[in-house]
């Protein structure tokens, strides 16, 4: 990950280059129309393993913004502390992409 300097010193996330590959699986995620067909769509796209780490970020992400601590965190998701900075990091510096789905889930 690139990464920028602010004022202060802090590092922050550079903003990603369009991908027109990504773009299209964007497109096609909005294009899904239940539960029964994004489970189709994700077990079609991705590995067991691939969607368990999506799943554990995601999961990790909620602990986070409920503030749970690490030590909770590794304990019930399995999660490296590595991956739960990572994480974290996003949701203290990236687009409020968790946030939106969280506040969205209420």
């Amino acid at each position: 990950m690139n990464a920028i300097i602010t004022q202060g010193g802090r590092k922050m996330p550079a903003k990603r280059k369009k991908d027109p590959n990504v773009d299209f699986l964007y497109e096609c995620i909005l294009q899904i129309q239940s539960k029964e067909e994004c489970e189709d769509f994700f077990t079609d796209l991705c590995t067991m393993k691939e969607l368990s780490a999506i799943a554990q970020r995601i999961v990790v992400a909620k602990m986070l913004s409920e503030g749970k601590v690490y030590k909770d965190i590794v304990e019930q998701t399995g999660a490296s502390t590595a991956t739960i900075s990572r994480v974290n990091r996003s949701l203290m510096f990236g687009e409020n992409g968790y946030d939106t789905i969280f506040e969205r889930l209420k």
